[in-house]
């Protein structure tokens, strides 16, 4: 019955996927990437929240709470909660630097305001690198969905499968299909998660579940503790915003006030996160001995819910790993054939994206199954990459006389510290690598640009009118 329940949701999903496309020209790669620049609140609102609550939500939050206790919970929450005022604020000015340099890429804002191929290069094959553990992400919650159902095949065969349905969505209808399946997807989400948690507190009682949860992790940080989760909330609220495939979605909003307004209701999701505490202490209070901590809120489904309510909430995750993997795919295919292949005709660019995806599908599957890992460790991973782009992207919105040399070398040696200091597990005392080198790129940055100042100093976007903006090729 799960399984009946579970795959007719999928179908129902594939059509409306594919019914996205309906009066829509899907040739025009304007209209493939960012749906021309049209979405208003509704959309806007559903395709942002179906990005930011995922299957790391669902899955990776109850699995860090399982594996390390209280501690994961704290900075997974904080960081989403900052940066949404973050967000309500530099979105529209990365909004109206799309409408001014005609951007559909993170990389496209680089190029657009300074004009440097080498910056571009550098965003682009950055973004192309760190966006690999998402890929990762979404394809290990997604193992754990389908096994929650007792579809006992082989992690190769359950990854094709999940492939081929992200491929699908974004075939024929480009982002309008993330946008539309999100509506889907939250309604399942919310109910999953929601029915989960009740289901857990009332089988255990809130203070047992947590009494029994005191036993086996520490509900108090040690100050380097604490140090790790304030340097990682700020450290990864600044890049939030900045992943490759969040910039797209920024860019479909029909204007800056419709982002402002759909960021202003995005926090309610977090109302969820209870329900998700509530059934990850359950799972570890009932010893369940699983094989990964990414198992934790699955469990908890599975021995609580009935069959039926069981498969709407495998198909809860499974679109919830599927939309931001169509996402995450939609936006690695430009980066490959707009920015990294820069002498590619437009024409070609939608077509050349479809084959980028593959491969980049491929790749994330080898990884996934080479390389498997805590969802939350593979979410650090891919942030240590991604936020080195914020000092850059200050520099488009607020600064003027920023050398791109400057930032090229920021980047560059933030990367390669980050990502060096983290495979020779150094411990900073707490602190988050990826903030330390954060800073360290801010000071190249600037030190760079105080020694030899671009001589084409282009305009700061915060200082472009919307309708110079507008008239932008």
């Amino acid at each position: 019955m799960a399984s009946f329940v579970f795959l007719a949701i999928i179908v129902f999903s594939l059509i409306v996927a594919f019914a996205a496309m309906r009066g829509h020209n899907m040739h025009d790669l304007k209209e493939y990437l960012v749906a021309s620049r049209q979405f208003g609140g509704f959309l806007l609102f559903f395709l942002g929240v179906g990005e930011i609550y995922s299957i790391g939500t669902m899955i990776g939050f109850p699995g860090g709470i399982y594996a390390k206790g209280p501690t994961y919970g704290i900075w997974f929450l904080g960081y989403i909660l900052l940066a949404y005022p973050v967000g309500y604020f530099i979105n529209p000015l990365i909004w109206r630097a799309g409408q001014l340099y005609n951007a559909m890429t993170l990389p496209d804002l680089f190029k657009g305001h300074f004009n440097n191929r080498a910056l571009e290069l550098t965003v682009t094959i950055t973004a192309i690198l760190f966006m690999v553990p998402w890929g990762q992400l979404q394809f290990t919650g997604l193992i754990v969905a389908l096994h929650g159902l007792g579809w006992d095949l082989n992690p190769l065969a359950l990854s094709l499968i999940a492939a081929v349905l992200a491929f699908a969505y974004i075939a024929a209808s480009g982002i309008r299909a993330p946008a539309m399946v999100s509506i889907i997807k939250d309604v399942l989400l919310v109910l999953a998660l929601v029915v989960t948690g009740i289901a857990a507190a009332a089988a255990g009682g809130v203070s047992h579940i947590f009494h029994d949860a005191g036993l086996h992790v520490h509900n108090q940080m040690n100050a380097a503790q604490q140090r790790f989760s304030m340097s990682t909330m700020f450290f990864q609220a600044l890049g939030f915003y900045l992943m490759p495939f969040a910039i797209p979605n920024i860019f479909t909003a029909r204007s800056e006030q419709t982002i402002r307004k759909a960021q202003i209701f995005m926090p309610l999701y977090m109302l969820m996160y209870p329900f998700l505490v509530v059934a990850a202490y359950y799972s570890l209070g009932q010893s369940f001995h699983l094989a990964s901590p990414n198992q934790a809120f699955m469990a908890a489904a599975v021995a609580l819910l009935p069959h039926w309510l069981l498969g709407m909430v495998a198909a809860g995750a499974a679109l919830s790993g599927l939309v931001v993997l169509a996402g995450i795919s939609l936006a690695m295919g430009p980066l490959i054939t707009r920015n990294l292949l820069s002498h590619l005709p437009e024409s070609k660019q939608r077509s050349g994206a479809q084959i980028a995806i593959v491969a980049y599908l491929a790749l994330s599957i080898i990884f996934t199954l080479v390389t498997p890992s805590l969802m939350l460790t593979l979410i650090n991973t891919a942030y240590f990459g991604i936020t080195q782009f914020f000092p850059g992207l200050m520099a488009i919105l607020f600064m003027r006389r920023i050398n791109p040399y400057a930032i090229i070398a920021g980047i560059m040696v933030a990367d390669i510290l980050a990502v060096g200091m983290d495979v020779m597990h150094v411990n900073l005392d707490g602190w988050n690598i990826g903030f330390v080198c954060l800073l360290i790129n801010a000071v190249i940055v600037g030190l760079g640009s105080l020694v030899k100042r671009s001589v084409n100093s282009p305009m700061p976007v915060v200082y472009a009118r919307i309708s110079t903006a507008m008239r932008a090729p």
